[in-house]
């Protein structure tokens, strides 16, 4: 039988990429979904997450899709009545929350997804079996785009705790730490805040792996014209290049294998996977993506520039 699932949080990334995967998968049966402003059409909707499970026993698990901030309350709240819990990314507003949440579902027998869905892109499991068993000698990241056409208007996103362009320059780190061979570690880096926000516009990190190779990455939220998503590594074995969040893969310029395309690629193999867990029993919480972060804010230099308006 499906899983009967519950949505918390029903804004652009819920009806862009988790309502339309939900409605298609063998594994679960949408329930119920609560949200402040918002309902999902056909099913019973809630304004709070303890309306919905005080009104609907029958949820098995909740895919939480609200800001970071907040959110580890209410997996607290789920892991609490035996409801297994997808954390859309970062999983949290801080690392601490997120490891209070991994003992809490191991005490309670819940499933924890901490879920990265640019780990599921068509072509970063083959990157991954490519650069097994080769030398890497220098890798950059390139993550470029235009926060008025991807987050129009999401003021949280600036606020404290929304990350700002680490909103998604941490689905680059989720690939690069899928991917590379060797762990790394920030070594510098350059965070640039608008005069007027709390979190950063654009950032330049400066890493090195543990076999001393260079791994640097310009992250940038005014971008405009062709988006850009790019990862490049050299190796001992040539070079390997991930493009357009991971969908595509060239090495050496010739393009390489990967997975099926489409609008759902990543989401689709995400709730897939979460239904492994949840049959499996086990919780999948890795937060070294979120590390990385917490690390940029930690040591990185603060710049100030210009006032940022939607």
């Amino acid at each position: 039988m499906p899983v009967k699932l519950a949505i918390v949080g029903v804004g652009k990334i819920a009806r862009d990429q988790h309502l339309p995967v939900i409605a298609a998968s063998p594994d679960f049966e949408l329930a119920a979904a609560a949200s402040r402003s918002t309902g999902v059409e056909g099913v019973k909707s809630f304004t709070s997450l303890a309306e919905l499970l005080d009104a609907c026993p029958e949820v098995e698990a909740v895919s939480l899709c609200t800001p970071p901030v907040g959110r580890a309350q209410d997996a607290r709240l789920a892991i609490s009545r035996g409801v297994h819990v997808l954390l859309e990314k970062p999983p949290a507003a801080t690392l601490s929350e997120v490891d209070d949440l991994a003992r809490r579902a191991q005490a309670a027998g819940v499933t924890l997804f901490a879920s990265w869905h640019s780990r599921f892109a068509p072509a970063v499991p083959a990157a991954k079996a490519w650069l097994q068993g080769r030398t890497v000698r220098a890798a950059r990241i390139t993550w470029k785009e235009d926060v008025r056409v991807w987050h129009p208007g999401q003021e949280w996103i600036f606020a404290p705790g929304g990350m700002g362009v680490f909103d998604p320059g941490v689905n680059a780190l989720s690939i690069v730490t899928e991917i590379l061979p060797e762990t790394f570690a920030l070594r510098r880096g350059r965070l640039v805040f608008p005069s007027n926000r709390q979190a950063p516009i654009a950032a330049e990190l400066a890493f090195e792996d543990a076999r001393g190779a260079p791994i640097a990455a310009e992250l940038d939220f005014l971008h405009t014209g062709d988006q850009r998503w790019d990862i490049e590594v050299e190796t001992d074995g040539g070079r390997l290049v991930l493009s357009k969040g991971g969908s595509e893969m060239t090495v050496d310029g010739t393009a390489a294998t990967a997975g099926a395309h489409g609008p759902h690629a990543e989401y689709a193999p995400l709730y897939a996977h979460f239904a492994r867990l949840i049959a499996e029993r086990r919780s999948d919480v890795d937060v070294a993506p979120f590390r990385h972060v917490a690390d940029a804010f930690m040591i990185g230099e603060r710049v100030e520039g210009p006032a940022f308006a939607f």
